[in-house]
């Protein structure tokens, strides 16, 4: 890798994304942050890509300028309903949100990638199955699948793909009025996921160590999986 890498970092404004963002430049990257909303990163490797992700024809031209070491799509929305009470627009956006964007931005991407890079994708613990969750599993399940597909395709490059697949995480999200009928599950170890601690292992997963990792989800539970 570059002796600086370069990584680019959807929902860079605020969660689990901000908090990759804070991590890579503090280990010494140069960030490139997408998000809808202003960032404020008091960092000379930083800088703001203005961009509504909803707007999928507009991803490949805006990052057509870009040769990043590394995409980590942590950008995400979470809308909860149970089987027969389900929102298909709410479906469908999850479904842009998550698979599609991450696909749009790995295809125009991948190709530019050195040898070496990395893709990694912000799933869920959920991508198992929720009740109450269903549409926004399937969307975090999809991501595994095309993160085992790119494995295979990139492999022969050395650049690797996987998931960080957190469960319940303390960020906005969490306290989102619209997910009451669905509470988070506090996880056993009596607390809920740190941004920080998602930030860690993408970071991990980022690094030269991580080199022969690549096709796997890496679940962040606090014991939920148990």
């Amino acid at each position: 890798m570059d002796k600086q890498p370069h990584a680019l970092v959807t929902g860079a404004s605020s969660g689990i994304g901000a908090a990759i963002v804070e991590r890579l430049l503090r280990d010494g990257w140069r960030v490139t942050g997408i998000s809808r909303r202003p960032v404020t990163f008091d960092h000379p490797a930083f800088v703001h890509l203005p961009l509504d992700l909803a707007n999928v024809d507009a991803i490949a031209t805006a990052v057509a300028d870009l040769a990043p070491t590394a995409l980590v799509h942590a950008a995400g929305l979470l809308k909860v309903a149970p089987l027969g009470s389900l929102d298909h627009d709410d479906g469908a956006t999850m479904w842009r949100l998550h698979v599609d964007v991450a696909a749009r931005l790995a295809d125009a991407l991948a190709p530019r990638l050195a040898q070496g890079g990395r893709i990694i994708f912000i799933g869920s613990r959920t991508a198992s199955g929720a009740a109450g969750r269903g549409q926004y599993a399937a969307t975090k399940a999809a991501l595994v699948a095309l993160a085992r597909s790119w494995a295979s395709e990139l492999a022969p490059r050395g650049i690797t793909v996987n998931v960080v697949a957190p469960a319940a995480t303390e960020t906005p999200m969490l306290k989102d009025p619209t997910r009451t009928a669905v509470a988070p599950k506090l996880p056993p170890i009596g607390r809920f996921i740190q941004p920080e601690e998602v930030a860690a292992a993408v970071a991990f997963l980022l690094s030269p160590d991580a080199a022969a990792i690549t096709g796997q989800q890496l679940v962040i539970c606090g014991g939920s999986s148990l």
